[in-house]
């Protein structure tokens, strides 16, 4: 029976993950030049949105108790290398997903046995992969009602994505100012898994704003390609 409520656990999860996919990148707000073909985007913006949607993922699983959904989000998150930034240790690994979906499991062989399976056979340490070398995260923490701001230099007429992953106690939100302080991304979707994904028209700088709309300081990681 665990091993059918596992094929049903996939196939629920098959439309929600469709329109998380679709959700991936906020929509910018002028000026900058939308993403609409993913094949024009670079491997590691294409890993950003894996990793959201694996957050996701998770939180649905989460919220029904149900180990299926965090042993495939454990398995989506595996699969995209990231480069180390600074700042803590990531919170969002495929380790502790993993953890998660066993304590949820209630000691169900089956699940258990799905669980050492992902661990065993996972994609970590492979040579080459679909996501380059992945995107940059660094974590920190943002103060209750605060504001993380930092600076990148965008290049221009290239994707320029970054993603901010709460711990899921307080929503968050991101914004994308350019080098004149006009918005040109703007996620207050009231989740913490803000996206926003922009093309420049011209290189130069752009200022990333991570909010935390909550009255508790809360851990935030940080993806950019």
């Amino acid at each position: 029976m665990a091993g059918v409520k596992w094929g049903k656990s996939v196939r629920r999860l098959g439309l929600g993950l469709t329109l998380i996919a679709a959700l991936a990148g906020a929509s910018p707000v002028g000026g900058p030049s939308q993403v609409q073909d993913p094949s024009t985007m670079p491997p590691e913006a294409i890993g950003i949105g894996q990793v959201v949607t694996a957050a996701e993922l998770a939180a649905w699983g989460r919220r029904r108790g149900d180990p299926g959904a965090l042993i495939l989000a454990a398995r989506m998150l595996d699969e995209v290398p990231v480069r180390v930034g600074e700042g803590e240790a990531p919170f969002l690994t495929p380790d502790r997903l993993l953890d998660e979906a066993a304590a949820l499991s209630l000691g169900q062989p089956a699940w258990l046995d799905a669980i050492d399976r992902v661990r065993e056979h996972g994609a970590r340490g492979v040579d080459s992969s679909s996501f380059g070398e992945g995107p940059i995260f660094t974590v920190k923490e943002v103060r209750a009602r605060a504001v993380y701001g930092f600076e990148v230099e965008a290049r221009g007429g290239e994707v320029l994505r970054i993603a901010a992953i709460g711990d899921g106690d307080t929503n968050i939100d991101l914004s994308m100012r350019d080098a004149q302080g006009a918005v040109i991304c703007r996620d207050g979707s009231g989740d913490h898994y803000p996206v926003c994904t922009v093309v420049p028209r011209r290189a130069g700088t752009v200022r990333i704003d991570i909010i935390n709309r909550g009255d508790v300081w809360t851990k935030v990681q940080i993806l950019s390609n």
